[in-house]
């Protein structure tokens, strides 16, 4: 059975004058999956959601977005999706419910009242919605920002990295929020930094200097790094950190938490390294890589960003 996707793109490719953002991205993703998009800042993620939505017209590429041509059919995808962006854009001399008043005539939505009492409701607004939206915190600003562009009910949701500056909490009640959309039938993608927000998706998609480096589940792009991975704990491991760098067999060295990761694709070289550092002060540990481990090795992989001239 053929599986319906929500969003069918090939070749994005993206020039601003002589600067290619985006160069040759493909992205099939199903109706009723999370996705998580990741790389680094500059690699292109913002545009190709832009280009996708219908916001920003491709240079080069084609496809459908909910099934419409992302050429010829913006203005069905924009009424049909819900686009968070990075930057807080309502409007903050309105109070909340105001501003979800509004969004409701730019939408045309019924019965506005009801509508924007229900969303008051459940993204949990109702009794902070006379507060105007220059007075909210990050999170609270968020979730307002959450409500607004979900309250016409999209069958697409773009999300650029709408968690930065957020606490913890405010994060995970987000996160439990999107999930709650995605049961009810909304496909979701989304841009982030953090590895437990992309642990959370259903699939991953990462992008560096605007092209398309790997995309899958959290495992399968842990098992196709190919690394192998050892932890150093111990009051000493700091002092080894610059010293084990410079090891054949080592493609990196990060510090996650109190410990040090120290990882390669060729475990008989590294372990040979490592044997120099072993002491009775320093605890070795082989373990299970993580996604951040492999996001670091894509990284470094991806080399030099040379997009200026193409």
């Amino acid at each position: 059975m053929e599986t319906k996707l929500a969003i069918d793109v090939r070749g994005l490719v993206k020039r601003f004058g002589d600067k290619v953002a985006v160069n040759g991205v493909d992205i099939q993703m199903p109706y009723g999956q999370v996705w998580g998009f990741l790389g680094p800042n500059g690699s292109g993620k913002t545009t190709t959601i832009r280009m996708i939505c219908g916001l920003l017209k491709t240079s080069e590429g084609e496809g459908t977005c909910l099934g419409y041509d992302i050429a010829k059919d913006s203005r069905k995808i924009k009424i049909r999706t819900g686009y968070m962006t990075q930057k807080f854009s309502f409007w903050g001399d309105l109070t909340i419910r105001e501003n979800l008043e509004f969004v409701a005539r730019l939408y045309q939505i019924p019965s506005m009242k009801q509508k924007v009492d229900e969303t008051l409701e459940n993204l949990g607004l109702a009794d902070r919605q006379h507060q105007v939206a220059d007075a909210l915190s990050g999170g609270w600003k968020q979730r307002l920002a959450l409500a607004a562009v979900t309250m016409h009910k999209p069958e697409l949701l773009l999300l650029d990295e709408p968690t930065a500056g957020v606490d913890p909490q405010a994060r995970r009640d987000f996160w439990d929020e999107i999930h709650r959309l995605s049961m009810d039938g909304m496909t979701v993608l989304v841009s982030t930094h953090y590895m437990d927000e992309a642990e959370r998706c259903d699939r991953i998609a990462y992008l560096a200097n605007g092209e398309m480096v790997t995309k899958g589940t959290v495992a399968n792009i842990i098992d196709r790094s190919g690394l192998v991975t050892y932890t150093a704990q111990g009051d000493a491991v700091r002092a080894l950190a610059e010293r084990i760098k410079q090891k054949p067999g080592v493609e990196h060295v990060a510090y996650f938490g109190s410990a040090l990761h120290i990882s390669g694709v060729n475990r008989e070289l590294l372990e040979h390294s490592l044997k120099d550092f072993k002491s009775e002060s320093v605890v070795w540990e082989e373990v299970k890589p993580s996604l951040e481990d492999a996001f670091i090795a894509l990284m470094k992989d991806s080399g030099k960003d040379t997009r200026r001239h193409q």
